[in-house]
């Protein structure tokens, strides 16, 4: 991989990452017409770093906040972070299993533009329905939804939803968000939860990533390096943009970009075959 290769798909994961148009299908997509072959998911982890980074950085004072609570379980204080962390480690059970089951075709998921097209007019899908959802539950959208009335049921439809967006083209911060807001969480708090639950679960990914390739010698490439940093640069504009849109309610404006890009990739696919 040539360096300006690794600097626009570093670019391409951050601005994509969070904005809920899918990290992994765009990239799919920049391997595809870059004409790359190096395995898709090593690079996509690999990147996926620097924008764990520009996570912790935005919701440092919420991770600290769990971390402590770790140490002093039995303070009243503390309850609403064990309860949080809690959530989050539940969240986590069914994007492991799902995770695990969808990598057993990651060969095959992970180099089809057919895919990537048919599963971004799928998000395009759930994203709308935000506008819908939000315009009906309008009164509770503006009365903040506490952590005690988030329940592990909830959790788990979320973490099931990051579980299957693992798949390229469905969006892991459109998917759980628009889960967390159908499961009446306000949209503050089903943002929240939607960042700090990717953190295990990009940790978890790296750490299978690593343990499957322990024979092969570790070689950090100034393409992947600066890949890496392109993704955490513009991965953090584009989580701080988010969080703005998401606070309006204004998720559903990302659908119609999905529907068209994923309309025109089916297309090209088609074309490509006569």
């Amino acid at each position: 991989m040539e360096i300006y290769q690794g600097v626009l798909l570093g670019i391409l994961q951050g601005i994509t990452e969070f904005l809920p148009v899918s990290s992994s299908g765009h990239l799919v997509l920049g391997q595809h017409f870059l004409k790359m072959t190096e395995p898709m998911l090593t690079f996509d982890i690999s990147v996926h770093l620097g924008t764990l980074a520009a996570i912790v950085i935005v919701f440092f004072k919420d991770i600290k906040k769990i971390s402590s609570s770790i140490f002093r379980p039995l303070s009243p204080n503390s309850k609403p972070d064990i309860r949080l962390l809690l959530l989050i480690l539940t969240g986590c059970i069914p994007t492991a299993f799902l995770g695990c089951i969808i990598k057993i075709w990651e060969d095959v998921i992970f180099s089809s533009i057919l895919l990537v097209g048919s599963m971004l007019i799928l998000t395009g899908i759930f994203l709308w329905q935000t506008k819908k959802w939000q315009t009906r539950k309008q009164v509770a959208q503006d009365r903040e939804t506490k952590i005690s009335n988030f329940t592990f049921k909830s959790a788990l439809f979320i973490g099931v939803c990051q579980g299957i967006a693992v798949i390229p083209g469905i969006s892991r911060s459109g998917a759980t968000i628009s889960a967390a807001l159908f499961a009446g969480l306000d949209r503050k708090t089903a943002a929240k939860f939607s960042f700090l639950l990717s953190i295990p679960a990009v940790i978890g990914a790296e750490l299978l990533q690593l343990a499957a390739s322990m024979d092969q010698p570790i070689i950090l490439t100034q393409a992947t390096i600066w890949g890496t940093v392109s993704s955490f640069i513009t991965g953090y504009i584009a989580l701080v943009l988010l969080l703005k849109l998401v606070n309006k309610g204004k998720l559903y404006l990302f659908a119609p970009y999905c529907w068209t890009l994923g309309a025109a990739i089916i297309i090209y696919y088609l074309t490509s075959l006569f």
